[in-house]
């Protein structure tokens, strides 16, 4: 291979509920210069700074890898199964003053070198523990070992880090559960109290009276608001038949008395005179 790369495993050591960053050194020891690449497993999970870049002839260039906060520290005995690939490439010819993103378009597949390098998590400073995990291997028929047939993972660019992050904000699931949490802490505080507290049997009496004070008042409110919907239900019973007495008398006085007897008298005297 082209380049050297140092070291040949990343190990993050514990804790991980803050950014834990370690260096990747990317060493050029032929006579031309090398383009690379690095890609990652866990995109999401990783930031890299710079995850693509060239390396000059006999000079080395260190990637800085950051592994992001995590809310809460994994299991003593998980194993990561996160993986790193480091892909290189000479810059030949006329494609020395080209830029990185055409020399990886035009190159074959044939002529680029990958480096698989592994992650592990280790545990904080000052413990004893493992410095890895190995990968599980399973018994063959002749009884040697051999590694467990898992897919390859795939890999993809890891996002660059800017150097800043935002605090991560809490999700609405989160909040929820916390609501819920203070409100179970409230109830078993009230019900230890409840259950601590010691009642007299004058304090008893005298809270039965005012219970019983209370309900009798609830009753006297509970009759007063039926009968008055009971007065507001009889008036409005009682003003239909007025209104329907209205409404007759101005029906009926739709003549006036003085123009039905001059109409009276007209007919007779018409009857009269020509019968």
């Amino acid at each position: 291979m082209s380049v050297e790369i140092d070291p040949q495993e990343l190990g993050f050591r514990r804790p991980f509920t803050t950014e834990v960053m370690e260096v990747l050194r990317i060493k050029n020891h032929s006579p031309q210069p090398v383009a690379f690449k690095v890609k990652t497993t866990a995109p999401k999970q990783y930031c890299v700074r710079p995850n693509s870049g060239r390396v000059e002839p006999g000079k080395e260039v260190e990637v800085s890898v950051i592994l992001q906060a995590m809310k809460q520290d994994p299991p003593p005995d998980t194993k990561c199964r996160d993986k790193f690939l480091v892909q290189s490439v000479p810059i030949a010819g006329e494609m020395e003053f080209a830029n990185l993103a055409s020399i990886w378009d035009s190159i074959e597949k044939s002529a680029i070198q990958e480096k698989k390098i592994r992650v592990v998590f280790l545990p904080p400073s000052g413990l004893s523990g493992s410095s890895h995990l190995e990968t599980p291997k399973k018994p063959t028929a002749n009884g040697a070992q051999a590694t467990p047939e898992v897919a390859p993972p795939a890999y993809s660019s890891p996002a660059e880090y800017s150097g800043s992050h935002a605090e991560s904000k809490s999700s609405p699931d989160d909040k929820e559960v916390k609501r819920e949490e203070a409100a179970s802490a409230a109830g078993v505080a009230a019900i230890s109290t409840t259950q601590n507290s010691d009642a007299t049997p004058e304090q008893l009496k005298q809270q039965l009276i005012q219970a019983e004070k209370m309900i009798a008042q609830l009753k006297q409110d509970s009759e007063g608001l039926r009968q008055r919907k009971t007065a507001s239900t009889g008036d409005k019973q009682s003003s239909k038949p007025a209104e329907l007495a209205q409404t007759a008398r101005s029906g009926t006085e739709g003549v006036p008395i003085k123009l039905a007897a001059v109409l009276c008298f007209l007919s007779f005297m018409l009857a009269y005179l020509f019968f």
